[in-house]
C-alpha cells in the first residue's frame, strides 16, 4: 500500500459564489474530480486554497466537505499553520475533529524565529494536536528557510513526518534528501521541481497544476516513482508551460482564472487577490488551448 503523504496531492483552490460566499458543493465537485483524475491526497485549507481570507468556521467546514467526498480512499491533510502556536493548536485541533488525516503546517511567518524557536513550535503542535505533520517551508512568502540542519532535529519530533519544500533552492534540496532519515517524507512545493526533487529521493508533490490537471501530474510522480524517468520527463515537458504560467502571478490567481476558462469554477476571488491583468489571461488563455484543455478564449 502507499504511505500516507506521498505521491501527488492537490493543494485545492477555494471556490466562491458571486456573492462571495465558499461554494460548497464545488468544493466538494472539485475533491471529487481530484480522486477520479488519480491524486494520492488532498490539501485543503492552503496558500493555493487563499486561506488567509477564510474564517475559521469555513475552513473547518471546506475540510468536512472534503473528508465527507474522499471517504477514506485518499488522505486529507489540512492546512494549520500561522505564526502564533496556540492558534495553530487550536485550528490543529479543530482539523483533527473534522477528520483531517494530517496537518500541513507552513513555518511562522514574520516573526522570523531561530531554529530552537522552530523546533519548539512544532513539538507544542506535535504534542497538542498528535496528527502526522508536514512542515511547510516557503520563505519567499514567510521570511523563514529551514535550514536542513533544523530541519533534521524537527524529524525527531514524532508528528514530523515530512516536508513540503518550496525553497527553489535546488542544492537546499539535495542535501536534505541527502541528510534526512529514509523514512522522513521529501515533497516538492514547486510543480516544475517535482520531477528533479524526486531523481534525488524526493517522494513527491503537493501540487498547484493538478487542480488543473490531476492525472497527468499523478503520472508523472507515479513515473518516477517506478524509476520510468523517460516516460515521466514526458509528461512533464509537455505541460511544463502549465507549470510556468500558473505562476505568471501570485498563485492562486492564474490557476483560479485558468479553472474558470476550464468550466470547473466561477473566477471569484477576496480581497486582496483580484483577476489577473489582461496580458496575463492572454498568456494563459495560450497556454490552455495550446494543450487542449480549452476549446475558446476566456469571455
Amino acid at each position: 500500500m502507499r504511505r500516507s503523504f506521498t505521491g501527488c496531492g492537490t493543494a485545492l483552490v477555494t471556490p466562491f459564489t458571486r456573492d462571495g460566499a465558499v461554494d460548497d458543493a464545488a468544493v466538494s465537485r472539485l475533491a471529487r474530480r481530484q480522486i477520479e483524475g488519480g491524486v494520492h491526497f488532498l490539501v485543503p485549507c492552503g496558500t493555493t486554497g487563499e486561506v488567509p481570507t477564510l474564517t475559521e468556521e469555513e475552513q473547518v467546514r471546506i475540510v468536512e466537505l472534503i473528508v465527507a467526498e474522499a471517504r477514506g480512499k485518499v488522505p486529507v491533510l489540512a492546512g494549520a499553520g500561522g505564526y502564533n502556536t496556540r492558534e495553530v493548536i487550536h485550528m490543529g485541533m479543530r482539523m483533527r475533529a473534522a477528520g483531517a488525516d494530517g496537518l500541513l503546517s507552513v513555518t511562522p511567518y514574520y516573526n522570523k524565529p531561530t531554529p530552537e524557536g522552530l523546533v519548539q513550535h512544532y513539538r507544542a503542535i506535535g504534542d497538542a494536536v498528535g496528527l502526522p505533520i508536514v512542515v511547510y517551508n516557503v520563505p519567499g512568502r514567510t521570511g523563514c528557510n529551514v535550514e536542513p540542519a533544523t530541519l533534521l532535529r524537527l524529524s525527531e519530533i514524532p508528528q514530523v513526518i515530512a516536508v513540503k519544500e518550496a525553497s527553489g533552492n535546488v542544492t537546499q534540496m539535495c542535501e536534505i534528501c541527502a541528510s534526512l532519515p529514509d523514512d522522513f517524507i521529501v515533497l516538492s512545493g514547486d510543480d516544475a521541481l517535482t520531477l528533479p526533487l524526486m531523481a534525488v529521493g524526493g517522494r513527491g508533490i503537493i501540487s498547484v497544476a493538478s487542480n488543473e490537471i490531476p492525472r497527468e501530474m499523478s503520472q508523472i510522480v507515479e513515473r518516477a516513482e517506478r524509476g520510468d524517468f523517460a516516460g515521466a520527463r514526458a509528461v512533464h515537458q509537455q505541460m511544463f508551460p502549465l507549470l510556468q504560467i500558473n505562476f505568471i502571478e501570485a498563485n492562486p490567481v492564474p490557476v483560479k482564472y485558468a479553472m474558470a476558462s476550464m468550466g470547473l469554477l466561477e473566477e471569484i476571488y477576496r480581497l486582496p487577490m483580484v483577476s489577473p491583468r489582461a496580458a496575463s489571461k492572454q498568456k494563459i488563455d495560450a497556454v490552455l488551448q495550446s494543450l487542449g484543455l480549452v476549446k475558446g478564449v476566456h469571455a
